[in-house]
This record gives structure tokens, sequence and C-alpha cells, in this order.
């Protein structure tokens, strides 16, 4: 029986017997299947700590920390310790991680000085709806409904495997009603192509669960992805792909080793900063992971996260802030 492509999606990566999160991720970085700018370079870190200063000093009553998705734990490691003894310890610290692989890489790591979550609203809770919020690569690997407008219309994809265990796609018409498809800027867009797309309907259901919980505080998203439409420029087929022992994988691949390989696609950054908006979160700034580093660290050079053309360019940074209201 066919089944939509985020459901397929959903369950190789976070199934609690045979998902890849879940189970058979080893770690993040030069030893696991994939690396992540936390683990290209420190400066990532040392940046979110200079970041975390900044927003401090604009509200002072805000105390807690939030990483959500914290990999093997290093990125939080090199935040804290840029930020010397003394700074470190006026903010209490959190982790959200739903797999139990990673959460006792990050334990061994950073032991007790950290407290652990399983979703956005307990870790909200633990702060009193205050704090400061901050997710590196995180929104590229929750499952996407994958679309293709094909005869003038738009498709969602389906997969089933065949008895040989072939798995193989086919097209229904994308059961999503006007008033829902108004949030996703590449349905507002004909194309000539059978072109495809990823809409992130599980991260705008993500963050429309956990605003409530959130009273003050500001958040730091950084991703790999870009506006529409230049997301898809020359990109007829999307941006979905997997990653295996640090090789991508496109097309056919993806299906190939479910459950042991990651699955991921680049953010839609014009839905994410809509999303963001309707929900009363003011944008602080928007920009490139390079521009966020080089403010923060004027006098960084030769590192890879600054390299305009490659991973400085192509992941991106937006601020939000949430302001306390009487």
């Amino acid at each position: 029986m066919p089944e939509p492509f985020s459901a397929f999606m959903a369950r190789a990566l976070f199934d609690p017997a045979r998902g890849y999160y879940t189970r058979h991720i080893r770690t993040v970085g030069a030893r696991g299947d994939f690396s992540t700018a936390a683990t290209l370079s420190p400066l990532l870190g040392q940046a979110i700590a200079a970041w975390l200063r900044e927003e401090s000093a604009l509200q002072p009553s805000v105390r807690h920390v939030i990483e959500i998705g914290a990999g093997s734990g290093a990125l939080m490691a090199v935040v804290r310790q840029a930020l010397g003894w003394w700074t470190r310890r006026i903010f209490h610290w959190h982790i959200v991680e739903t797999s139990p692989v990673l959460r006792a890489q990050q334990q061994e790591m950073l032991g007790r000085r950290v407290v652990w979550h399983d979703d956005m609203a307990a870790a909200l809770a633990a702060s009193g709806g205050r704090a400061l919020i901050y997710h590196n690569e995180l929104l590229d690997a929750f499952p996407v409904t994958l679309a293709q407008w094909q005869a003038g219309a738009w498709h969602e994809v389906h997969v089933e495997r065949d008895t040989a265990g072939h798995v193989r796609e086919s097209l229904k018409p994308l059961p999503m009603p006007a008033e829902e498809r108004a949030d996703f800027s590449a349905l507002q867009h004909p194309f000539i192509q059978p072109q495809r797309c990823e809409l992130h309907l599980s991260v705008h259901d993500w963050l429309r669960a956990w605003s409530p919980h959130w009273r003050q505080g500001a958040m730091l998203t950084v991703d790999y992805g870009d506006v529409f439409p230049a997301l898809y420029h020359r990109r007829p087929r999307g941006t979905l792909r997997a990653y295996l022992l640090q090789q991508r994988l496109e097309g056919a691949a993806v299906y190939e080793n479910p459950g042991r390989q990651d699955i991921t696609a680049d953010v839609n950054f014009t839905d994410y900063r809509a999303w963001a908006a309707t929900l009363g979160w003011q944008e602080a700034m928007y920009g490139t992971l390079a521009e966020f580093v080089t403010r923060r660290l004027p006098c960084s050079k030769d590192d890879r996260l600054l390299d305009a053309e490659g991973a400085g360019g192509a992941f991106k940074h937006v601020i939000h802030r949430r302001l306390a209201t009487c």
C-alpha cells in the first residue's frame, strides 16, 4: 500500500526500534555519517557564546539557555567554555533531545551541568517560559511532504516497496486545502517543468505546538537552506538527499538504507520566517552563517565557516525575539 513520503521519512529517522536517530546513529562529525557546522569549527560555538551575552544584556531577566538537538554535545561544550567560568554560571542549561544514542553522548560530555528534556514544552516549563534558545541543523531533519508539480498541478509523492524489496514512487493529488497551501511559498508558484519541492509541514506544526509556552527570550536558528525561489534554482529534483559514511546520496539511493542513513532537505527560510511572524515573534536579523560569525568575532580569518562560497554562504541564520508582555 503506498504511503506518503513524509511517513516513510519519519519512520526511517525516528522509528523507536529501527530509526536512524533513535537507534543507529553513531555520532555527529568526522566519525559519523555526516558533519555539521559545529563539528567543522569551534567558531560557531564561540559566536553563539557572544550572541548569548548580547541577548542577556538586552533581557537580563532571562537566565535559561536551551539547545534543541545537541548532536554529540560538542557545540554546547564550546559555548560554555567560550563564556568563561563566571558568565556560564549565571545561566541554567537545558538540552531537548529525542535520540537516546545522542543523549548518552551528551551526558558523557557535559555531565550534571545540564538538564535534559524530551520536548520543548518540558524545557520551557522548567525555565518558566523565559529562555534563550538555539539550534543548529535541526530543522533539516524534520520529515517533509514531498511535492511535485506535474501536469499543471501539485501532487504528493507516495512510496511503496515491491515484492523484490525495491521502493517505487507514485503521485497522488496533494491533499492540502487552499488555506493550508497559503503557508508554503513554493505552492504559490507554478513551475514549467516537473519540479519537486519539500514542504516542512512538520516544522510548522512543531513551532505552533510549543510557541504558547515561550513567554520571553530569543532564538537563534542555524541551518542550510535559502529563501524562495532561490532555494530551487537549478534544482528540478529538489534538495532531498541522504548521508551515509560522509557520502551524499540522491535519487533512488535515498531509499536504499532506511534507518541506517540520515535523510535531509534544505530549509525554506521564506516559509520559516513567515511562520515565526504569525506566532508574534520579532525577527531581529537574517543572513548567512558567515555574517553571523564575523559580526561577533570580527578578527576571525581563514575558516570554513567564513567562506561565502562554501558553508559560510550555504548555511543561514535567523534571530527571533519574544519580548515580555504585561
